[in-house]
């Protein structure tokens, strides 16, 4: 046989051979592709399954027992979508382009899933089932301590479990991935964001409620109810008050009080920085009545704790406060409360009954101390008597927490500090650097109980990036004949202001970093002839307003602001809430 004949002999071969092996390596890439693709496909089903289930177990931690069986369905589906994306043809696959960050983000979901499933929130699920919220329902005034102990640990681990997952979700780059599996992704952060928050919230609980309930020692704590129908920064005036003494669980009722048995201090309880006293002047802390126009309850409740000790001789432990609006929440829970006057408080009636009808009822301002006296007795042995519903009352605290309208301090900066980051310190400012935050603390110049009246709102009105405008309006919608109404509700003109009519002083916070642009009165020429100053390092304006029944007026507040992700504005807690929700939520 000729070279030649051998040269194309072999070349023919090798040809074969070349063809074999690239149709091997097809073969393989289609065995791999259907066995990738068969998989991704049981592992959707798992994840899809999963995430329906969490939707309903984010919620369900609110009550761990019932959360125990959707844990071992979400731990059985995301197990088995982590085998499914995590043996050696997938992971040869991550790193091929384009379809490789989708299968990277399909295991990274799969495996952050299911470590919260079965290393988390599993301890959770093992002590959940003999727990109920029952459980922590009163009897003959106390509270069984020992259901916190069982549950402490496995919340700690399943808030901490849930965080980390929350934080691995969150470091996906979604920019290189299809559509679908983009919103998959932010779908899960999401719910991973819901059950850390139910988990987080569970975990803080375990972790305050038992020293505060006097398992360590006897603990004594001021509940104060602020009047929204007469506002300050943080909702309104503080006006009943009640002594609440804890010991082992057990909850008994000590001293009332009201704000006429307090002194007008010459000289300040506690002492005030220099921007404290430019903006407020020093009657937060020489009046008690004015202590929450610091729109900050972790500076105006030592201020409230030096004014008991001085008036009563009682060291206090921590305050609480709440307000008529809470209250009502807290009558969903408890249903209609009868008073001994005959009147029955409930969630219906309980705002206009506390904040205006007893004004309109009772002349005498002692006659309406002993009417707000029986009814917080009233609730108080409705709640210490075990018959509120557990979970109707968590969701109120919950709902009241939200809205500002429940704040909490804790002398012990120990115990403090486990509620670092929630809305129930009523720090000023918010702790996620991710937020453009404005505050609108309103209170009243006019010496009376008119903001019953009030309507307000306020919102961001427009935002481009590094610059937004903040809306605030507020409108006297008392009756035209307001000027009838008892002296106690006008002020009676004691400031000089006539009956029916209202002034306000509003604070307003602009953002941290945020510069003024400008201030304008919408609709006019006129200057707002707005005052201010700086508070924690941020800047104030004042703006004084009066309005007869009926009027209304706007300002607009343009700021430029570092641009950040989510714009949210603080609103004081009024009787009517925000009735202008912001346009725009984002720089």
């Amino acid at each position: 046989m000729s070279s030649e004949s051998l040269s194309a002999q072999r070349r023919r071969r090798a040809g074969r051979v070349t063809a074999w092996v690239l149709g091997g390596i097809l073969i393989l890439a289609i065995v791999g592709a259907a066995w990738i693709g068969i998989r991704g496909f049981l592992a959707y089903q798992h994840l899809t399954s999963a995430q329906q289930t969490a939707g309903d177990a984010a919620s369900a931690l609110a009550d761990p027992a019932t959360a125990s069986d959707l844990i071992s369905e979400i731990s059985a589906d995301t197990s088995a979508a982590r085998d499914l994306t995590s043996d050696v043809i997938w992971k040869a696959g991550e790193q091929l382009p384009w379809v490789g960050p989708q299968l990277a983000a399909v295991a990274t979901v799969a495996s952050a899933l299911n470590d919260v499933a079965s290393e988390s929130l599993a301890p959770l699920a093992s002590v959940a089932g003999s727990f109920s919220l029952d459980s922590i329902r009163p009897q003959n005034g106390a509270i069984d301590l020992t259901v916190f102990g069982q549950l402490g640990e496995a919340a700690s681990d399943g808030a901490a479990g849930l965080g980390a997952a929350v934080s691995v979700i969150d470091g996906i780059d979604a920019a290189p991935l299809v559509s679908p599996l983009r919103d998959a992704v932010g779908e899960v952060s999401t719910l991973l964001a819901q059950a850390h928050g139910a988990a987080d919230a569970l975990n803080r609980t375990t972790a305050l409620l038992p020293p505060m309930l006097g398992a360590d020692g006897p603990r004594n704590y001021l509940i104060v109810f602020q009047n929204n129908a007469e506002w300050r920064s943080l909702g309104g005036i503080v006006g009943a008050m009640v002594l609440v003494h804890t010991e082992n669980g057990q909850i008994t009722l000590g001293a009332q009080a009201s704000s006429s048995d307090f002194t007008r201090y010459d000289e300040p309880v506690v002492p005030l920085t220099e921007d404290e006293i430019r903006l407020f002047s020093e009657r937060p802390a020489t009046y008690v009545q004015n202590v929450t126009q610091i729109p900050d309850f972790t500076r105006d409740a030592p201020i409230i704790q030096a004014m008991w000790q001085r008036e009563t001789g009682t060291a206090i432990d921590g305050v609480l406060s709440l307000d008529p609006v809470a209250l009502s929440y807290l009558l969903e829970a408890t249903g209609p409360i009868a008073l001994p006057t005959g009147d029955e408080l409930n969630s219906e009636t309980a705002v206009e009954l506390l904040l205006n009808e007893v004004y309109l009822r009772y002349e005498d301002p002692a006659e309406q101390d002993a009417f707000f006296a029986a009814a917080a007795a009233s609730v108080f042995a409705s709640l210490t008597s075990g018959s509120a519903d557990p979970a109707a009352l968590v969701a109120a605290l919950g709902r009241a927490g939200d809205e500002h309208r429940l704040m909490i301090w804790n002398a012990s900066p120990e115990e403090q500090a486990v509620l670092d980051g929630t809305t129930l310190q009523g720090v000023l400012g918010s702790p996620d650097a991710d937020v453009t935050e404005f505050g609108v603390y309103l209170n009243d110049g006019t010496g009376s109980k008119m903001d019953y009246y009030m309507q307000v709102g306020a919102g961001a009105e427009s935002c481009t990036p590094g610059e937004v405008t903040l809306r605030v309006t507020l409108r006297n919608a008392a009756p035209a004949d307001a000027a009838s109404l008892p002296s106690y509700i006008t002020g009676g003109g004691s400031f000089g202001i006539p009956p029916g009519e209202v002034d306000t002083v509003s604070y307003i916070y602009l953002p941290a970093g945020a510069e003024l642009v400008s201030a304008t009165l919408a609709g006019s020429d006129e200057s707002p002839g707005l005052g201010g100053g700086t508070d924690d390092g941020r800047q104030v304006l004042t703006w004084t307003t009066r309005l007869p029944p009926g009027a209304e007026i706007t300002i607009d507040v343009t700021v430029a602001a570092p641009s950040a992700g989510e714009v949210v504005t603080r609103l004081t807690p009024t009787v009517h809430g925000n009735n202008a929700p912001p346009v725009c939520q984002n720089l």
